[in-house]
């Protein structure tokens, strides 16, 4: 028997980007059903990582990070060329810049946060399809058939509503391949460190170790798509990176891998999809809103679903154009410039002698250029601020970061 229910909006997907949206709409008094073919809590392939702009989205939300058991606050990052030298990068002290939380626990606690707010959440329930008219969009999903005004598809990087409204690009595998693998027994730098390591036979692309509570940590890489490297190339990378001297290093001698890796393909032109059709709003990897230079996708998630359930709050039910263009414009507003300028940065990074250039400059900048180096890098002000006279703000490199004013008994 199929269970027939109503919402204001559904949402299909209950990751970071999925579950900012309910989040919202819910505490602004809209009915919400939001939809998972999983089950909570699951884990989810990523880095982990969490830039400033993903923390100041959680703040946003009255997230706590005390609801994720491993999380782990970054203080400082060390870099390593091409060449083989390694720059110290420290976190300004004021408020939270950078952190680390396993997927598995951080979307977990988002999907309690978005119950508490209001929200209906059916994890283990799977979408299998989609009808849209005039003034409703109807999604079936299992034995529900669920009807209202708009749909968020928060649904990824295949997203299976974005192929029933054949929105979709067929073939398309994004621009980015990750790697990662959870170890344990860390008892290098890695331990309290964030590393990154621009290796020559990874370039555009990266390896990094994030650590995590317990002398653990999240170690992977990440290159882009060229055309060239397959799928079984990229998989044998992966035994050679852990053997490589500087690596051991940095990890210590007897660290241990847990289970096994996972890969996972990441989305990265939010330039060229289409953002909206109709009455569904696309966010999060679904909207291919991650940072085509780094891979970075959390804070692009929670940002695109706060901007898509705002944009449904402005117009209300009865105009979804003017809701559509206000996403639209706002998705453009905060990711458009900073994806061009991160595409031509990405293009000198790509090449050796740029990423050398850069960690070069970056060495003998001094200590207030180091730190504003790492504030750019992890997402604090926009990439293309500069360039964009519309974001400009009087505390621009003067701003503290995320959490600096939550009081220890509200998670900080």
């Amino acid at each position: 028997m199929t269970n027939q229910l109503t919402a204001d909006v559904t949402i299909v997907g209950a990751g970071p980007a999925g579950t900012a949206a309910a989040i919202e709409l819910a505490r602004a008094g809209r009915s919400v059903i939001v939809i998972d073919k999983a089950s909570f809590p699951r884990d989810k392939c990523c880095g982990d990582g969490l830039t400033t702009l993903a923390l100041r989205e959680l703040e946003h939300l009255d997230f706590r990070p005390d609801t994720v058991d491993d999380w782990f606050d970054v203080s400082g990052v060390a870099l390593r060329s091409p060449s083989g030298r390694q720059v110290e990068i420290p976190l300004p002290d004021a408020g939270k810049y950078a952190a680390v939380a396993p997927r598995l626990q951080l979307d977990n606690a988002l999907v309690e946060l978005a119950r508490v707010a209001g929200a209906t959440v059916l994890d283990g329930v799977g979408y299998t399809g989609i009808a849209v008219d005039d003034a409703t969009v109807t999604i079936e999903a299992d034995d529900h058939t669920i009807t209202s005004r708009y749909v968020i598809a928060a649904d990824g990087m295949w997203s299976p509503i974005r192929k029933s409204l054949a929105l979709n690009e067929p073939g398309y595998l994004g621009e980015w391949h990750g790697f990662r693998q959870y170890a344990s027994n860390v008892t290098g730098p890695a331990a309290q460190q964030l590393f990154v390591w621009f290796e020559p036979d990874l370039l555009p692309g990266y390896a990094w170790s994030f650590p995590l509570p317990g002398n653990r940590a999240n170690i992977g890489f990440g290159v882009l798509r060229d055309g060239e490297r397959t799928g079984k190339e990229i998989k044998a990378i992966w035994p050679d990176l852990l053997e490589r001297p500087h690596i051991v290093e940095a990890l210590g001698a007897g660290f241990e891998m847990e289970q096994r890796h996972t890969a996972w393909p990441i989305p990265a032109r939010v330039d060229q999809l289409p953002l909206t059709g109709d009455r569904v709003f696309f966010v999060g990897d679904a909207a291919a809103a991650t940072d085509v230079m780094t891979g970075e996708g959390i804070g692009q998630a929670l940002l695109t679903g706060r901007l898509a359930a705002e944009a449904i709050i402005a117009a209300g039910a009865l105009q979804p154009r003017e809701a559509a263009d206000l996403y639209e414009r706002e998705v453009k507003h905060h990711l458009l410039a900073d994806h061009k300028m991160s595409l031509a940065l990405g293009s000198v990074l790509a090449k050796p002698w740029g990423a050398r250039g850069a960690l070069r400059v970056v060495a003998n900048s001094g200590n207030w250029g180091k730190r504003n180096f790492a504030r750019w890098m992890f997402e604090d002000e926009p990439r293309a601020l500069v360039l964009t006279p519309s974001r400009w703000h009087r505390k621009f490199l003067d701003r503290p970061g995320a959490y600096l004013t939550r009081s220890a008994s509200s998670g900080v």
